[in-house]
């Protein structure tokens, strides 16, 4: 763990790929509360692909970042989930 402080904080020097990580940090929010709300669950990516009836494939994307899921998928996928969805602005 000490290995990646050290490295990100190396990175960091570099102000864009700081300005990225930060852009990009909503999105890997989202995927981690997706994943961990799964997991706890303990549904498989099959299982909810089922509930929502889409395929496993469509759950991986979504899970590793590859796709640009609807409000009104992320909608679909709370409910699959039995979980709230909240979506909120917050000022910086």
């Amino acid at each position: 763990m000490e290995d990646w402080k050290t490295f990100k904080k190396e990175l960091f020097k570099n102000r864009e790929v700081k300005k990225e990580y930060e852009r990009l940090k909503p999105e890997y929010a989202l995927i981690a509360a997706i994943i961990n709300v799964r997991i706890k669950k303990g549904i498989t990516q099959e299982q909810l692909a089922r509930k929502l009836g889409t395929k496993q494939s469509a759950i991986a994307r979504l899970e590793s970042g590859r796709s640009n899921p609807s409000i009104e998928f992320l909608g679909k996928l709370a409910q699959a989930l039995n979980s709230n969805l909240q979506i909120k602005f917050t000022p910086l």
